[in-house]
């Protein structure tokens, strides 16, 4: 049993992730739509969207295509780090501009970045900064060719009865 921000999590029931799924398909859909969806009152989603802010929900964001703003290059990079190194490098992410996440891992690894770029060279010069200024012992970078799927999870009705009954 896990408790989240107040909420049991093997005690979501199915209106809960019916109405999570709906803001997962598409975040900006009325409540008023998915109340009728649904079967479930306003009132009722309005209180549940209240209880999960900031705890189910930790922000609601717009995904965006970055290649059509000019960024085409979107690389994952894994570093294995000096630990003196550690909460430097994790600063430095945290304060640029090209980084979209930041993981920490495991596996030999202590850092899974998320970076988008213009171009190779953008890329190329980010790594470069962070191999000039910091212990790297490992290094793996990953140039993104084609996103297949992305923020799928939960957000598809038929499996959302596969979820809920593990």
């Amino acid at each position: 049993l896990s408790n989240y921000g107040g909420i049991k999590m093997n005690a979501i029931r199915d209106d809960q992730l019916m109405l999570l799924t709906y803001l997962r398909l598409n975040a900006r859909e009325k409540l008023t739509n998915i109340s009728r969806k649904t079967g479930i009152p306003i009132s009722t989603l309005f209180e549940r969207l209240k209880e999960f802010k900031g705890k189910i929900i930790k922000k609601n964001v717009a995904l965006l295509d970055f290649q059509m703003l000019g960024y085409s290059i979107k690389a994952h990079i894994s570093l294995k780090i000096k630990r003196e190194d550690r909460y430097k490098l994790l600063d430095y992410l945290d304060r640029n501009g090209s980084v979209n996440s930041v993981y920490r891992i495991n596996n030999g690894y202590d850092i899974l970045i998320e970076a988008i770029f213009r171009d190779i060279k953008e890329a190329e010069m980010f790594i470069d900064n962070i191999e000039d200024n910091f212990t790297i012992k490992a290094k793996n970078m990953y140039y993104i060719i084609e996103e297949i799927k992305k923020e799928e999870f939960f957000s598809n009705l038929e499996n959302l009865k596969i979820v809920n009954q593990k």
